[in-house]
């Protein structure tokens, strides 16, 4: 396959026409089984499908699947033509199943800046930086007590932990409930998995709980805590997000209870996920190109964060732990040579739009000095960009400079194990093994 690739890669090399090879594995697999993502990103489906019919209408799914970096941007940016409002998942909900689920996610601007702008500045990049030191003290902690057994399941006692403390104290909640708002998390988002919950969505009868966000009965625990949460910030509100969503928006309206909840709801599951499984691919991307782990650790040791910004880029283009976001036509239009109708189920595939070859240089390759190449990873030009993004971001370079100064060595211990999902990707389990530096002052 050839191609004239549109950026320039780590080596600076120009939009010069390229060969690539399609990589490994089923170009005919399914690319909405959640089986499927049991063995990674399918990407050598997704490759035939950019080469092919990169706009493609998926009859067994009833939607158009969007393969390209630069139509999955063209879709996220016109809200106009490519509404939220009917879904952002692949579930086909029902009026009533909407309205009570509707969250953020499901809104368009303007009701979606109204809902953004009310905890917006808690997450931009200025206000995360300011509590660099706060999380740091908590990477710390939290690295230093995994590397000291020296054998551990990296996923769990290092990727898994962070996020959630870090959840819970922008949510005013007790350290101690960050585990039980994890676990309601992965039941939430995790709701294919059989590990994660006793209700999976594609197995399990689930319609008692049509009307809760997830399709999830962990929702309802949450609602509870919210609620719990919230009584105790309207008699004593503080400088956290369950009071800033409590509080008057600008224009003096208020949360209802259920866009409170719901909005919530969103913060737990979204807190977690994202930033997890990408910490997680990340470090066993670094394990199986040792040479890219030793060129990121001789950085980070000797003080130079440089490299590790890039690192950080590399690992959540690769990782793409969000796969996926939907829309629906608002009315006939066209996409490439695809004839769109209206009321057509429209998915961005962001883990296709990252290893796109007219996009990214040896996308499958993955390379931590890759220039900042932008990857849809937190979505394209897009209003619903992830608000987390710069929360991510640094919470993954903290574990990564916290790791880094504190080994010589790590290792995979034993087998990975990945979640069964079609919506998040990535891997659940990593055990591994570390030597621990000697040297360290």
């Amino acid at each position: 396959m050839s191609t004239s690739p549109s950026t320039e890669d780590s080596a600076g090399a120009s939009a010069a026409s390229t060969t690539y090879r399609f990589p490994s594995g089923d170009p005919l697999a399914d690319v909405y089984d959640p089986d499927t993502y049991l063995n990674g990103i399918p990407h050598a489906a997704f490759a035939r499908l950019r080469s092919s019919d990169p706009v493609s209408w998926n009859d067994q799914r009833r939607c158009w699947t969007v393969t390209r970096y630069d139509d999955v941007s063209t879709v996220g940016r016109d809200y106009v033509t490519f509404t939220c409002t009917k879904g952002v998942t692949l579930e086909e909900m029902q009026g009533d199943e909407l309205e009570a689920r509707r969250s953020m996610q499901e809104l368009d601007p303007p009701e979606h800046t109204r809902l953004r702008r009310l905890v917006n500045r808690g997450f931009t990049r200025r206000a995360v930086e300011a509590r660099e030191g706060e999380l740091r003290r908590l990477a710390d902690d939290i690295v230093a007590r995994a590397v000291a057994r020296e054998e551990f399941d990296f996923a769990e006692e290092v990727s898994r932990k962070l996020p959630m403390r870090v959840v819970a104290a922008l949510l005013g909640a007790p350290e101690e409930d960050a585990e039980t708002l994890s676990a309601w998390a992965d039941a939430m988002l995790g709701n294919a998995d059989p590990e994660y919950t006793d209700f999976v969505i594609d197995k399990a009868d689930t319609e008692e709980f049509r009307l809760l966000p997830f399709r999830s009965p962990a929702t309802l625990e949450v609602f509870e805590y919210a609620d719990a949460l919230a009584a105790q910030r309207r008699r004593r509100p503080g400088d956290d997000l369950t009071s800033t969503l409590l509080s008057a928006a600008p224009d003096g309206s208020r949360l209802s209870t259920r866009e409170f909840r719901n909005f919530f709801a969103l913060l737990v599951a979204a807190g977690n996920d994202t930033t997890r499984y990408s910490t997680t691919t990340g470090m066993h991307a670094l394990i199986n190109n040792p040479e890219q782990l030793a060129l990121l650790r001789r950085s980070v040791t000797e003080g130079d964060d440089s490299l590790l910004s890039r690192a950080v880029e590399e690992i959540l283009r690769y990782a793409t732990a969000v796969t996926h976001f939907r829309r629906t036509a608002t009315e006939d239009t066209s996409l490439g040579s695809a004839e769109i109708r209206a009321g057509d189920r429209v998915v961005m595939w962001y883990a296709s739009a990252n290893f796109d070859e007219g996009r990214f240089l040896n996308p499958y390759r993955f390379d931590i000095t890759r220039a900042n190449a932008e990857h849809a990873a937190f979505g394209l030009h897009d209003p619903h960009l992830c608000l987390g993004a710069w929360l991510a971001r640094l919470e993954i370079r903290l574990i990564f400079r916290s790791l880094l100064t504190r080994v010589d060595t790590i290792s995979q211990s034993g087998p990975t194990s990945r979640l069964r999902s079609n919506f998040i990707c990535g891997i659940k389990h990593l055990p591994v093994r570390v030597t621990l530096r000697t040297d360290r002052r």
